[in-house]
């Protein structure tokens, strides 16, 4: 069962249409209204890429506007890789609907994750058959990493940014998804954010802006002579 997916936008710092899109999927517990806060950092360096943050699936039960992409009761491998795969159909379908509403191709697409987002971008966009531009990926998991070498269809590239005073998900979180992605014949850059804890340091918001504009450069023109 798919979900219509929705959140908050920021549009083209420049105005017009956009030339490229970052879609941010944010944590448990969390919503739309919380990453895309990352977007006014991002946008003088990415003046035409609209930014749009959905709120997940579902609600979470005892936390006032926040939502789950998947329940969470404990972090059981096969649990999670269940919740992320029904999970992913909602996330699919809203790539496509906003590539289709931009005019835009996978390749001017990047997708930013946080802690549980991160879990839904690297999963949603290692099995899209178009490769898109990248994925950020901040305090998360790599969750599938046994089936991933036979359902990966794409090798967009890839950062992963983690604290290293995280109690949440802990560091080596990090470095076994650096690993499994390696085993699966892709690979990832990563960098630590030390004394961050589970949440987004200075040098991860500027680390992961340069990263979007590397790969989100807007494509030069050719003028016929």
């Amino acid at each position: 069962m798919t979900v219509f997916l929705d959140g908050p936008r920021v549009p083209p710092a420049r105005g017009g249409r956009p030339d490229a899109l970052v879609i941010l999927l944010h944590g448990y517990g969390s919503n739309g209204a919380d990453l895309i806060s990352l977007a006014p950092y991002w946008a003088k360096a990415l003046p035409g890429a609209a930014f749009v943050s959905p709120n997940a699936i579902e609600p979470v039960p005892q936390v006032p506007g926040g939502y789950q992409w998947f329940p969470i009761s404990n972090l059981d491998p096969h649990l999670m890789e269940q919740g992320v795969r029904m999970a992913a159909q909602s996330v699919d379908r809203f790539i496509d609907r906003e590539l289709d509403k931009h005019g835009l191709d996978p390749s001017r697409l990047a997708l930013v994750g946080f802690s549980q987002g991160t879990m839904m971008a690297l999963h949603a966009a290692l099995r899209r058959e178009k490769q898109i531009a990248g994925v950020l990926g901040y305090s998360g998991v790599l969750v599938g990493a046994r089936t991933l070498k036979e359902q990966m269809c794409s090798k967009p590239p890839v950062l992963l940014i983690h604290g290293d005073r995280d109690p949440t998900i802990p560091i080596p979180a990090m470095f076994e998804a650096a690993e499994a992605l390696s085993a699966a014949g892709h690979g990832a850059q990563w960098h630590v954010s030390y004394g961050v804890p589970h949440s987004i340091g200075p040098d991860g918001l500027e680390l992961g802006g340069a990263f979007l504009a590397r790969y989100l450069k807007a494509p030069s023109v050719t003028v016929a002579r």
